[in-house]
């Protein structure tokens, strides 16, 4: 009697678990691609309707989502999206570089010859993609270029750090390669980061990458000096 009382306890908690873990999924890839919207306040009531659970799993959903920062809960104000200030930005951007950085590092000793063909056509994407001036499809394939980096690296730990990072970073609504004359500098420094992996030269992998995310800050803070300016 008691040993089936504990499992159906068991059960009842695994599904309340279960419950709260779809909820967060649904709700950060709803964050991610802006469908909701940055600043936006969360009803809790309609989005519970919307999920198709009661509101104590969907308030643990947001208790998790608060501690990775993809909401901010405010006392008696209520539950709110994430929205990156430039002083987030300002604080994320060195860590990623110093990260990315190592990653680079690590993809020049480890990387074997298909490895780097593989890297090779994913940045041929890009070039084919900054020559028609398509940013949005650059943005996509850059996006694999890193993610394929972080797998050749085989560093669970970076790739758990980075991955965090990467996903809170797509909570800003301001992409760098739309300041003019930024698509054709990232790429110059993938064509750098490329060289330097085929030379094996895993000190200057780690300096491109470091810069190359730098860079990208840089040209954050130009676009939101140019926009307080407007």
């Amino acid at each position: 009697n008691n040993a089936y009382k504990y499992g159906r306890r068991l059960t009842s908690m695994i599904n309340k678990s279960s419950l709260c873990q779809q909820a967060v999924d649904i709700l950060k890839k709803r964050i991610i691609s802006h469908a909701l919207a940055p600043g936006q306040r969360l009803d809790e009531a309609a989005l519970a309707m919307d999920l198709g659970i009661s509101r104590t799993p969907l308030r643990e959903a947001l208790k998790i989502l608060s501690a990775e920062g993809f909401v901010h809960i405010k006392p008696r104000r209520g539950c709110f999206v994430a929205e990156l200030t430039p002083g987030d930005l300002e604080e994320i951007f060195p860590i990623m570089a110093m990260l990315e950085g190592r990653v680079a590092h690590e993809v020049a000793i480890k990387a074997t010859a298909e490895d780097l063909k593989r890297l090779a056509a994913l940045h041929e994407k890009l070039e084919k993609h900054a020559a028609g001036h398509d940013v949005d499809r650059y943005y996509e394939v850059n996006y694999v270029f890193h993610d394929a980096l972080q797998e050749l690296a085989g560093n669970r730990w970076l790739q758990h750090m980075i991955g965090d990072l990467r996903r809170l970073l797509r909570l800003s609504r301001h992409r760098s390669l739309k300041l003019e004359g930024r698509q054709q500098e990232s790429l110059a420094e993938h064509r750098a980061l490329m060289d330097a992996l085929r030379r094996r030269d895993a000190a200057a992998a780690e300096e491109i990458m470091k810069n190359h995310l730098l860079a990208q800050l840089v040209a954050l803070r130009s676009m939101a000096a140019r926009q307080e300016a407007a």
